[in-house]
């Protein structure tokens, strides 16, 4: 019980501290600056982000009040900065402009926001830009059941591959009769599946980006491996069809009867090994965990994960093949052979799971709480509880089907119910670990939480979508905090009038600090100024994007302690 409080502890301390993450390609800063009047018309729009982004899939709109496009062409990269874009301008004269944009980040998922500028010497009050809609992710049911497959596919060929060659491997020698072919059959299947789901996938994620039909396979073809995350998914269909070759030839020269490998067996079964355990490598390169530092720590913790997970669910399939392959007067002493020897890799497997996954969540999670808080948190947990309903049946599994197959070779009265419990279980198991499957699907489809979430600290009040008025109490001051209009893209006032005791408190130092919520991105921060005595605003470009925005407002009252006052702000478009 100590060492288990101890180990809960150390992941309770460590999610509470902050990761290092990049999640998505985050806007860094534009030139022009967002809602700054210019007295000359610019030539171009160049927006600098935290990674390289392909200008191919990039969309950036520029329009005046009237909604006409003044962009001279579509953008393309700078030719000194590769995380530059840069969108030519046709002759513009004075007024307000909106900059929309979206690009493509390196793990697959679309990023989207606006800000404004203006020329001058008289542009005008900035007017209600209409914002097109923040509502594409990498998300939606077609990708994410075509990534579904993706993982099932090539974790089941996997496990099947480890299950045949290692673990059932010996049944052929010890029990005159059984047949290793089904398995084989099933690998085939498996392997067929993941060489024909990935490309599909990459096809689809790439009609997506490119706003193209899935269908224009003509258009689409050339612009596969423009992005990280096609040429990472191609890349494994590369090293699936190494596996392939690899497991064909392990397959072909295999003797099981043998009591011993030969050297051409074991030449073989190790470079089978090793394409498989390259194909697990890619996900994660492509995804999540090579923007997360430490880059290195981080594709361990995947591919450990993904190795475990493979060798359970593909394990756990070839349990069920094999249970329906076998002739039924040899079903029993064959399950009675492979499952104990199954057992203890899964066992094995399974703690390898959680043990990643735990690094893996530490590393990705800012603070505990955004385990409940957040899209990417409540997934997990979904996650957490499809993997602890598996497991519980594989404890049952454990528990009560092993001994009786054990048994069942000196009590034959236990053999029919032994093996008809153990189909149960291990398909109860196959449906838990394929859901879950799912939920990483949908993990990997979602941004992690913002690093930002761990400096926030206490939120006082959770305000918007749309103008705010509302009043904290804290440390004997009272605050009166107004955000109009509350809206991206545009200039926004902030207020907040301070008072004591009825009295307002002049003179103090006042700084707001916002904070991107939804993903990790540049802080921004301004100094308000007093403009009426005890009343501190300011009109900021500081709500750069759609979506949530943590506000810090640092309070400094004359001769006082400084204190802090946090919204959790919804800003729309």
């Amino acid at each position: 019980m100590r060492r288990g409080a101890l180990v809960a502890a150390v992941v309770v301390a460590a999610l509470a501290a902050p990761a290092s993450a990049w999640a998505h390609a985050a806007l860094l800063h534009t030139t022009p600056s967002a809602s700054v009047v210019l007295n000359h018309p610019p030539k171009q729009v160049a927006m600098t982000y935290s990674e390289a982004v392909e200008p191919r899939f990039a969309i950036v709109s520029i329009t005046d009040a009237a909604g006409r496009r003044v962009a001279a062409g579509p953008p393309g990269r700078s030719p000194t900065n590769p995380d530059t874009l840069v969108t030519k301008l046709r002759p513009i004269g004075e007024g307000w402009y909106l900059v929309y944009w979206r690009v493509i980040s390196a793990d697959g998922h679309p990023v989207r926001g606006a800000f404004t500028f203006a020329v001058g010497p008289n542009p005008g009050p900035a007017p209600q830009f209409p914002i097109p809609s923040l509502s594409e992710t990498a998300a939606t049911p077609q990708l994410l059941v075509a990534r579904w497959i993706v993982f099932l596919s090539t974790m089941s060929a996997i496990g099947l591959f480890v299950l045949r060659a290692l673990t059932a491997r010996p049944l052929v020698r010890v029990l005159r009769g059984t047949s290793l072919r089904a398995l084989n059959i099933a690998l085939w299947v498996s392997l067929g599946a993941a060489l024909i789901a990935t490309p599909v996938y990459v096809v689809l994620a790439t009609a997506q980006f490119a706003l193209r039909s899935a269908f224009n396979v003509g258009a689409l073809v050339p612009l596969l491996r423009s992005s990280a995350f096609g040429r990472g998914y191609l890349d494994l269909e590369l090293t699936l069809g190494l596996f392939a070759l690899a497991a064909a030839i392990c397959t072909w020269v295999d003797r099981p009867e043998r009591p011993q490998r030969s050297v051409a067996e074991l030449l073989a079964l190790i470079g089978a090994l090793l394409a498989a355990a390259a194909c697990l490598i890619v996900p994660g390169a492509a995804g999540h965990a090579a923007q997360t530092a430490p880059r290195g720590l981080s594709l361990a913790f995947d591919w450990f994960h993904l190795a475990a997970g493979s060798i359970w669910v593909g394990g756990l399939v070839g349990l069920l093949v094999l249970w329906r392959s076998t002739a039924e007067l040899l079903r029993v002493a064959a399950l009675s052979f492979v499952v104990p020897r199954f057992s203890n890799i899964a066992f094995a497997s399974v703690m390898l799971l959680i043990g990643s996954g735990i690094g893996s969540s530490v590393q990705h999670l800012p603070t505990l709480a955004s385990l409940w808080q957040t899209s990417y948190g409540k997934t997990l947990i979904a996650k957490i509880v499809l993997l602890g309903g598996a497991m519980l049946l594989a404890a049952v599994n454990l528990s009560r089907t092993k001994p009786r197959l054990a048994a069942a070779a000196t009590r034959p009265t236990l053999a029919a119910g032994a093996a008809v419990l153990l189909r149960r279980l291990v398909s109860g198991e196959v449906v838990f670990v394929f859901c879950a499957l799912f939920a990483a699907g949908l993990l990997s489809s979602l941004a992690p939480p913002s690093k930002a979430l761990a400096r926030l600290g206490h939120v006082s009040a959770k305000v918007g979508p749309g103008p705010v008025s509302h009043v904290v109490t804290q440390s004997g001051y009272r605050l009166a905090f107004n955000i109009d209009p509350n809206r991206a893209a545009l200039p926004n006032s902030f207020a907040v009038k301070i008072t004591r005791g009825g009295k307002p408190v002049t003179h103090a130092g006042v700084v707001a600090r916002f904070a991107m919520l939804d993903m990790t991105m540049s802080e921004l921060s301004y100094r308000l100024p007093e403009k009426a005595p005890g009343t501190f605003s300011r009109s900021a470009p500081a709500l750069v994007m759609v979506g949530h925005w943590g506000l810090t407002f640092e309070v400094t009252p004359p001769g006082k302690a400084p204190f802090d006052v946090t919204l959790l702000d919804h800003a729309t478009g």
